[in-house]
């Protein structure tokens, strides 16, 4: 059985019950700032602010121990964050046929 948090989770993706988080699956940055923007807060989706999903993001970012407590995200500095699992997604191509 699959278990989803926000937190925690390193190293246990090739294990037979992973827990996928924010630190340990999530490949990108601006995935984390859209489910924020678009599913929060829980009781009204998308009622966000633009500022508040930046202030929102690097909070659960330096949870996961991603960026220091006071860092500040942005639209310049967010797609350029490097995730843990940033090269978790690539694999070779198995197909014989495909070089």
């Amino acid at each position: 059985m699959l278990s989803d948090r926000l937190v925690g989770g390193f190293g246990t993706l090739t294990d037979g019950n992973p827990v996928r988080t924010v630190g340990s699956y999530w490949p990108y940055a601006t995935t984390l700032f859209d489910y924020i923007r678009r599913a929060m807060p829980f009781n009204a989706p998308g009622l966000l602010t633009g500022d508040q999903v930046y202030a929102v993001s690097p909070y659960v970012l330096s949870m996961n121990g991603i960026l220091p407590d006071d860092a500040v995200l942005n639209a310049a500095n967010l797609p350029k964050l490097a995730m843990p699992n940033r090269d978790g997604f690539i694999s070779p191509d198995p197909r014989p046929d495909v070089p």
